[in-house]
């Protein structure tokens, strides 16, 4: 197929004085012609890179993924907190009731479920604002804007005195929350090349990790004072991210191919130039070639909308971040997310729980660490299938291990079982499903499908967030590590529809990507379907 038009405006320079002067808030529509030849260059070099060779071509770009993937920070730090806070035994006293047989404070069931679904219900809201946002005013505007609104939310946290105005507070954060989920794994994989792909985009849930991590240092350290700093100074501590963050991400250079689908070229340029070194953008207008081949394939003569995600080869792309996404809840996270709570559950002192929740997450980190060697070599459909099939066994473990009324050692095994889920669900399906998340959907409609996506996520989180608190409250479903039997079944389910339906994408151009989905290849035979440098379709 063609992709010469004649008529059209073909240099950087043309090209962008016509769309900057007619529309420049609008992805460009028509077909223009480009450097073919420049083009599969541009491909060529990057399928023949190491990874260790990407890296040293590309220090800038992955600096400013670094940079980009630590706003993920806010949300895990805040999820974890609320978990943590449910555990504290002030919180508990000022906002919860009393338990006679147990001699202790708690917070009842709905008030749990609702603390921690109050971020998520905010997050829902914006990632259906991130995906029209980010496609007028880019990806670092956007997430700028994001950071500024909730240094303002977290006062409203900080202040509130009532269960009501907490509950505000959460779901006024976690609007800005839903802009940064569904900008960050597009931005990361957008701004590096072939080879950099799963590393840069798992970043997240390595700052996911970190976030547990600060938080569990924080409240383990402030947990056992007898006043309102047990739970107030960690709120304050949210501070010290959003301005530092929207100081370094004001510095940061734009996506080119976000650039690029507005018909900014010669910013696109300058973005690449930036993003590597000089001796690896030797060339920069091939690599914008590249771009405009890839998004050339996926033009129509309508603008991106979300009824587009659904149509065609882009339905089965979109239906892939979503269930990507949803996956995260029903394999083993929520016992993640709630882990110090699971602990005392299980049988644990609250001393000893909040250790445990700080050990597991410093684990976390390690086993995400581990996942871009896995996921870089192995692939991503190997690492998150067999992931999610081994989680499945933990779980079932873990729920036999509940059922056993054997005193000590029970406890001991019930919540060793629980680190271990927590664990390997951030080595194995966790960060593979943010290359995935990343990779899947076409370039022109990757704002709205990743916030399409978040969006399911959040869509399953709430009610399973009602579901776990009711499982492992004392007053409702008392299950402790029962619980892994229902997980265990949803994990299941979800690992043999992702071995039918998620295809191996690891050494993949966004080209070759977007041919095999048009070209309707079954998920299992990606792997050994050959796409020529020259296909146009």
């Amino acid at each position: 197929m063609s992709n010469v038009v004649s008529e059209k405006p073909t240099s950087i320079s043309e090209v962008e004085a016509h769309h900057t002067k007619h529309d420049p808030i609008q992805d460009v529509v028509e077909k223009v012609d480009y450097d073919r030849s420049g083009a599969i260059d541009a491909e060529n070099i990057e399928h023949q890179m190491s990874v260790l060779q990407a890296v040293r071509a590309y220090p800038a770009a992955s600096w400013w993924a670094f940079v980009m993937s630590a706003t993920i920070i806010m949300e895990s730090y805040c999820v974890f907190l609320m978990g943590n806070f449910i555990a504290t035994k002030k919180f508990a006293e000022n906002y919860g009731k009393f338990n006679v047989e147990k001699d202790k404070w708690y917070i009842t069931a709905p008030w749990q479920s609702a603390f921690q679904c109050g971020g998520p219900v905010g997050a829902f809201i914006g990632v259906f604002l991130a995906g029209p946002i980010t496609s007028w005013i880019g990806y670092r505007w956007a997430t700028i804007g994001g950071l500024m609104f909730l240094n303002g939310f977290i006062f409203v946290f900080y202040f509130g005195n009532s269960l009501g105005v907490l509950l505000l507070s959460q779901l006024l954060e976690g609007i800005p929350w839903g802009i940064f989920i569904a900008n960050a794994p597009a931005y990361c994989s957008e701004i590096v090349p072939l080879r950099l792909r799963a590393p840069a985009t798992q970043m997240l849930q390595m700052f996911w990790a970190i976030g547990s991590i600060i938080v569990g240092g924080i409240t383990y350290h402030y947990q056992s004072m007898d006043n309102d700093k047990a739970y107030r100074v960690p709120i304050a501590l949210q501070w010290m991210f959003p301005t530092p963050l929207a100081i370094l991400l004001f510095l940061a250079p734009e996506s080119p191919w976000w650039l690029v689908r507005k018909g900014r070229l010669a910013e696109a340029e300058k973005s690449v130039i930036r993003l590597g070194r000089r001796s690896a953008n030797d060339n920069p207008s091939d690599s914008v070639a590249m771009m405009r081949r890839t998004i050339e394939l996926e033009k129509t003569e309508k603008k991106p909308n979300l009824i587009e995600l659904w149509k065609g080869t882009d339905r089965y792309r979109t239906l892939i971040v979503c269930g990507v996404y949803a996956a995260q809840n029903l394999t083993g996270n929520l016992i993640a997310n709630q882990a110090v709570y699971f602990f005392q559950q299980a049988g644990m002192s609250d001393q000893t729980a909040f250790a445990l929740g700080l050990i597991t997450s410093a684990l976390q980190w390690i086993m995400v660490m581990l996942s871009w060697v896995l996921t870089t070599y192995l692939g991503r459909r190997t690492i998150y299938v067999w992931g999610s099939f081994i989680n499945c066994a933990f779980l079932v473990a873990l729920g036999i291990a509940g059922s056993i009324n054997g005193g000590k050692p029970a406890t001991q095994a019930t919540a060793s079982l629980g680190l271990i889920v927590s664990v390997l669900f951030c080595l194995g399906p966790a960060p593979a499903s943010w290359v995935i998340i990343g990779e899947t959907s076409s370039i022109r409609l990757r704002p709205l499908t990743t916030g399409v996506g978040r969006g399911a996520y959040y869509a399953v989180n709430i009610p399973c967030i009602f579901l776990s608190s009711y499982m492992l409250n004392p007053d409702q479903g008392n299950l402790g590590g029962k619980c892994g039997y229902v997980w265990a079944g949803t994990a299941f389910v979800c690992t043999v529809m992702a071995w039918i339906w998620i295809p191996e994408m690891k050494h993949r151009s966004y080209r070759e990507i977007d041919i095999l989905f048009k070209r309707r290849v079954q998920a299992r035979k990606w792997k050994r379907t050959v796409v020529d440098i020259n296909d146009d379709e």
